[in-house]
């Protein structure tokens, strides 16, 4: 099974180090509980139409309850934008075992494993792209979501497609040759959503995209 294949991997030893060392002394705040701290599969609906691609786990977050976006700052603006478009049942992400489903929806990541500082190297990357490419032939989206410019040239490597005109933009979509259409979104870190550079409205409006990009 393909997330069990995930959830072993030892291909990338520095992040290999990095996630379980994190597992081992965690944050204050979580010292109580068991850290995942192995590569972080994706979730969601097997039979979705909508693909949802992020960058990595958190360290204190995917890394923590082993499951992507859950747990962390993130995921806490992710969620209510899905419940709020259909795509999921409930507005939190807080463990593996509450209760949050997925409909039409699958998540995924470019890199599996909590990097340092955020940052998986380009080798990194390229060691997790099997994955990536096989979840791609198993659920065939109709839509993909890309979260950030790193996972939008990681599907336009993935498909081949070298269109120059395509450039990373929040909002932008584009139809590769067999249908399927892509979609970028600015990423829900932190980074993003405290400076306003993402905010609430511009990121329910691409859910709403992917809806009408699926008719």
């Amino acid at each position: 099974m393909l997330n069990q294949e995930i959830i072993s991997c030892r291909k990338c030893p520095r992040l290999t180090a990095w996630r379980e060392e994190v597992a081992r002394v965690k944050r204050k705040a979580y010292q109580q509980e068991e850290y995942w701290g192995k590569p972080v599969p994706g979730f969601g609906d097997p039979n979705a139409r909508v693909l949802v691609v992020g960058l990595a786990p958190g360290a204190h977050g995917s890394n923590r309850t082993g499951r992507q976006f859950t747990g962390d700052a993130s995921g806490n603006f992710l969620f209510p934008a899905l419940q709020q478009a259909g795509f999921a049942n409930q507005a939190s992400a807080e463990s593996r075992s509450d209760g949050l489903i997925l409909k039409d929806m699958y998540i995924t990541a470019s890199a599996r494993c909590a990097p340092p500082a955020n940052k998986p190297s380009p080798e990194e990357l390229d060691n997790c792209q099997p994955y990536l490419e096989r979840e791609l032939a198993i659920l065939r989206p109709k839509v993909i979501v890309c979260l950030g410019r790193i996972a939008f040239e990681r599907i336009l490597r993935i498909y081949s497609a070298r269109n120059p005109a395509w450039k990373f933009g929040h909002g932008a979509a584009y139809r590769l040759d067999d249908g399927t259409w892509i979609l970028c979104s600015y990423h829900p870190s932190q980074q993003n959503t405290l400076t306003g550079k993402l905010t609430v409205t511009m990121f329910d409006e691409i859910w709403k995209k992917a809806k009408d990009l699926l008719e």
